[in-house]
């Protein structure tokens, strides 16, 4: 007699992977230029200043041991210092939550303040990551769309009119991902009054307000409501490796995150944050690496937009990268990007379809790009992989 398999949670059953990481395993072919990824140039990584923050950290034993659940409170104090310059006002310790990474921040979020069935509302085009969290805590997804100023403030306050109440509202408002816009300071203080007006909360996640490339980012949107709770990460300015994230939010959030993160994991890691503190609390070094990767970004990213304009014309409309990681894309002839991939792939290039990141709105003709770790002639020789991919496509479909 065989075995009955024990069966897995229900919750399970309406999950699926992130289309993105399925997509990196098929790209790990040297021959083929990635711009699928959303990932930050190692080699702009400092390296050296991160081994000798850690072996600063490894002399002494005690960070290897256990930290306090909320973090390591000389890295908190740094990150209360710097969201407090981001902010115009003073945040208390007590309101910096460091977590493994702002996904899990965003995760822990979602059990800390949504039951099954609240109404959540997302960007469309979505966050990825947060569309997983958010379906897997069983939430009702409502989506706004994006314009060239971010979410659309307008939409969403038609939803609250029509009676919708949201629990959260969960917006990527600058260099969006996978949208490339930042959101308008008009409407971020529409949005914090829309979150005290109705009483929800707004999950500001701003993992890529430090890499503007022109000018800075507007004032968060925290800045003008209690009921924002703000994400930010050091991956994109120090390293992923180090997974550390945090969040910023009124005393009572970062408490009900405490005793779920307990459950999680108890502690994040000593010596990351360690290493982190060390090199956050060092402004004029961070001001100089930072511009570094700003310059090296902006001119990838002048690059790709210019190589996809001139190659492509009117065929093709994507924004102007201003910062962050990404570029968003059209094809206003109608080529299916889902169908374009796998001959992309054959071609040497990727990148990630629109679907992957719609919620209510039909993106088969749009595609993110990711432009950072790539020089500028490698991003030109992408674009022409592309263009010759496409035109094979379009010729298929002639002779069909």
């Amino acid at each position: 007699m065989s075995p009955t398999n024990p069966p897995l949670a229900a919750k399970l059953g309406g999950l699926k992977s992130s289309a993105i990481r399925d997509l990196l395993t098929l790209t790990t072919r040297a021959e083929v230029i990635g711009l699928a990824g959303g990932l930050p140039d190692a080699e702009l990584m400092p390296r050296e200043r991160l081994a000798a923050a850690a072996e600063a950290a490894l002399r002494s034993s005690a960070v290897l041991q256990y930290t306090e659940s909320p973090g390591w409170a000389p890295l908190r104090d740094v990150l209360r210092q710097r969201e407090s310059a981001k902010l115009g006002r003073a945040v208390e310790l007590g309101e910096v939550f460091v977590t493994h990474g702002s996904q899990q921040a965003l995760s822990l979020l979602a059990e800390v303040l949504l039951d099954p069935g609240a109404l959540v509302i997302v960007e469309d085009p979505a966050y990825v990551g947060a569309l997983q969290v958010f379906r897997a805590a069983g939430a009702r997804i409502v989506a706004v769309p994006l314009d060239a100023d971010g979410m659309r403030v307008d939409v969403l306050k038609e939803l609250l009119a029509r009676g919708e109440r949201p629990a959260v509202v969960h917006t990527v408002s600058n260099f969006h991902n996978p949208g490339g816009v930042t959101m308008s300071s008009p409407r971020r203080r529409e949005l914090a009054e829309l979150a005290d007006a109705y009483g929800f909360w707004v999950i500001e996640d701003d993992p890529y307000g430090e890499l503007w490339f022109d000018q800075p980012a507007p004032e968060p949107v925290a800045t003008y409501s209690r009921n924002v709770i703000r994400l930010s990460s050091a991956s994109k300015i120090l390293s992923p490796a180090l997974r550390v994230g945090w969040l910023v939010a009124q005393d009572q959030v970062c408490r009900a995150v405490e005793l779920l993160k307990q459950g999680a994991d108890l502690c994040g890691s000593a010596l990351t944050h360690q290493i982190a503190a060390e090199l956050l609390a060092d402004e004029p070094w961070l001001t100089g690496h930072v511009d570094t990767v700003r310059t090296a970004y902006g001119d990838r990213a002048k690059a790709l937009v210019h190589a996809v304009r001139a190659r492509f014309g009117e065929r093709v409309t994507c924004t102007d990268a201003t910062g962050g990681m990404f570029v968003w894309a059209d094809f206003t002839d109608d080529t299916d990007t889902d169908r374009l991939l796998p001959r992309a792939l054959d071609h040497g290039v990727a990148f990630v379809p629109g679907s992957a990141f719609a919620v209510d709105t039909d993106y088969s003709h749009s595609m993110r790009m990711c432009f950072t770790t790539f020089d500028p002639s490698t991003l030109e020789e992408a674009v022409d992989r592309m263009a010759r991919a496409a035109e094979q496509l379009r010729a298929t479909q002639r002779n069909n």
